[in-house]
């Protein structure tokens, strides 16, 4: 059985190629899979599947757990199927749970997602190592809390899960912790649902920059974010936003059917 290894930003994926949507892929095995001892380690798993005429990414975190959407994720999927021979390079549609994203991969291995609008719901308060910081809460089509703050966003102890509202997240929620660095300039870290603290976060960097917008009152705007896997561009538009940034894939194989049976 396949298997492709890429990352964005240094956010990693297990790409699993499934067109015939035969895989049953379980908890357990996408948990081992993403294990960094015992499977191939990874943030998340990419299963590519053939669905109503288009490709469609069926994403999943490292708990197991299904993710409406994955910025990162759509560009490592993008780069995966244009480097598999199954799109040309350029502009094409892909499925996904947060509805059809338009995506543009470039020859220099970057690739620009359509993300979809960022709404920004409200505020709230993300409790994080020991304090309270106030956020706000922006949908991407995955539910976020971005909290820009003057405290050095290094400094910040991610190991324990940020607390937050339950009535307002009542299925959990990703956090993120951002400083404003220089003109137009963002850095930030991430604690995501179902994973922990990641090296990037593709629709974590457009949740930061609208937070970043909302709180000067802007509701339209670009920035590039720093994190801690590199750097991304992020616009955001009166209906859309758009995320530009690295596509790589590390390595290929194949999985052992043994280990793959035993996890069923």
């Amino acid at each position: 059985m396949e298997f492709v290894k890429g990352h964005g930003t240094e956010n990693d994926f297990v790409i699993l190629p499934d067109l015939d949507d035969q895989l049953d892929l379980t908890v357990a095995r996408v948990q081992a899979l993403c294990d960094r001892q015992r499977g191939l380690g990874a943030d998340g798993v990419l299963r590519v599947v053939r669905s109503e005429g288009k490709w469609f990414m069926d994403y999943r975190n490292a708990d197991g757990s299904i993710a409406e959407m994955c910025g990162n994720g759509l560009r490592v999927f993008a780069r995966y199927l244009v480097d598999a021979g199954h799109q040309p390079q350029g502009e094409f549609v892909v499925g996904t749970r947060a509805g059809d994203k338009t995506v543009i991969t470039h020859p220099d291995g970057s690739v620009t997602n359509d993300m979809g609008p960022a709404r920004v719901t409200g505020t709230s308060i993300a409790a994080v190592d020991g304090q309270g910081i106030g956020g706000f809460a922006v949908d991407v089509g995955n539910p976020h809390l971005a909290c820009v703050t003057e405290t050095p966003v290094e400094g910040f102890d991610l190991t324990v899960p940020p607390g937050f509202d339950p009535v307002m997240f009542p299925h959990g929620v990703n956090v993120e912790l951002v400083n404003v660095i220089g003109q137009d300039a963002l850095r930030m870290r991430v604690y995501e649902r179902g994973v922990g603290e990641t090296r990037s976060c593709g629709t974590g960097t457009v949740a930061s920059v609208a937070s970043w917008l909302a709180g000067q009152g802007q509701t339209t705007g670009s920035a590039t974010v720093d994190v801690l896997g590199g750097q991304v561009f992020v616009t955001i538009e009166p209906t859309t936003s758009t995320l530009t940034g690295p596509a790589v894939l590390v390595a290929r194989g194949e999985l052992d059917k043994s280990w793959w049976d035993a996890l069923a």
